[in-house]
C-alpha cells in the first residue's frame, strides 16, 4: 500500500496566510493529495497556500495571456508562457505564479517535462504575473520579495477587483522599483492593459482582441 503524506499536525493550515514551517514540513503539505489543486509558496521559513480561485481571477488570467500573446505576435517578440508552473530552489523557496514567461534570449532556457522546475539547474523566467483578489497584500509583499530573490526580471500584480496593474522591475541587488511600462515586453504599457481589463467586463474575448490589436497599431 502506498503511504500518503499528511500535513504535520503541528501546522494550522490556514489558506492565504504566511505560516512558519520547516522545508520538510512544507514538502509534506505539497505532497499531500488533499492539496493537489492548491497553489503553494515557500519563502524565508514560511509557506503560503491558496485553495482554488474565483471567476474573476480565472477570467483575468485568461485575458492577460490573450493580450500578451497578441502583443508578442504583433511586435514579433519571442515568448513562451506557462500557467501555474512551480519553481523550486530546494530547501530555500518555492513559487507557483499564475503566469510566467520566458522571453527573447532566454526562450531556449524554458523548462520542459512534468517535474517541478529546479532553479538550481534552470534559469528563472523573465516575467512572473500574479492575479490578485483577496491575496493582494501577499502579492505585493511576501511574494514580491520571493521573486526579487528568485531573480526574475519583472513582476506584475493584476488586481482582479480594481482592474489595476502594479508592476516592478527587479534590481540586481534583490530590490525592485515600480514601472509604468514593461521592459521585459518592450513597449507594452500597463495603462493599455488596464484599459483592456476594464473593457473585458463589457465585451467578449474576440471583440477585446480586435480592439487591442487596433490600439497596438495606433501606438
Amino acid at each position: 500500500m502506498t503511504a500518503i503524506a499528511l500535513a504535520p499536525k503541528s501546522l494550522n493550515l490556514i489558506p492565504e496566510q504566511w505560516t512558519s514551517a520547516s522545508w520538510q514540513e512544507f514538502l509534506q503539505i505539497a505532497e499531500n493529495p488533499e492539496y493537489a489543486q492548491a497553489k503553494l509558496y515557500y519563502y524565508q521559513g514560511s509557506y503560503y497556500l491558496e485553495m482554488g480561485v474565483g471567476a474573476n481571477h480565472a477570467f483575468d488570467n485568461t485575458v492577460i495571456i490573450i493580450l500578451i500573446s497578441l502583443f508578442g505576435m504583433t511586435k514579433d517578440i519571442p515568448n513562451k508562457g506557462l500557467t501555474n508552473c512551480s519553481y523550486r530552489k530546494s530547501g530555500i523557496s518555492e513559487s507557483q505564479p499564475d503566469i510566467s514567461y520566458y522571453l527573447s534570449d532566454r526562450l531556449t532556457q524554458a523548462p520542459q517535462g512534468n517535474s517541478i522546475v529546479d532553479l538550481n539547474f534552470i534559469s528563472p523566467p523573465n516575467l512572473v504575473i500574479e492575479i490578485a483578489s483577496s491575496s493582494i497584500a501577499s502579492d505585493l509583499g511576501g511574494k514580491r520579495l520571493l521573486y526579487e530573490e528568485m531573480e526574475v526580471d519583472e513582476y506584475w500584480v493584476v488586481d482582479a477587483q480594481n482592474l489595476k496593474i502594479t508592476a516592478f522591475r527587479i534590481l540586481s541587488n534583490c530590490g525592485s522599483e515600480r514601472i509604468a511600462e514593461s521592459q521585459a515586453i518592450a513597449g507594452l504599457k500597463f495603462a493599455l492593459l488596464e484599459e483592456a481589463l476594464q473593457l473585458s467586463r463589457e465585451i467578449d474575448n474576440s471583440q477585446l482582441g480586435s480592439w487591442f490589436l487596433s490600439q497596438i497599431k495606433l501606438s
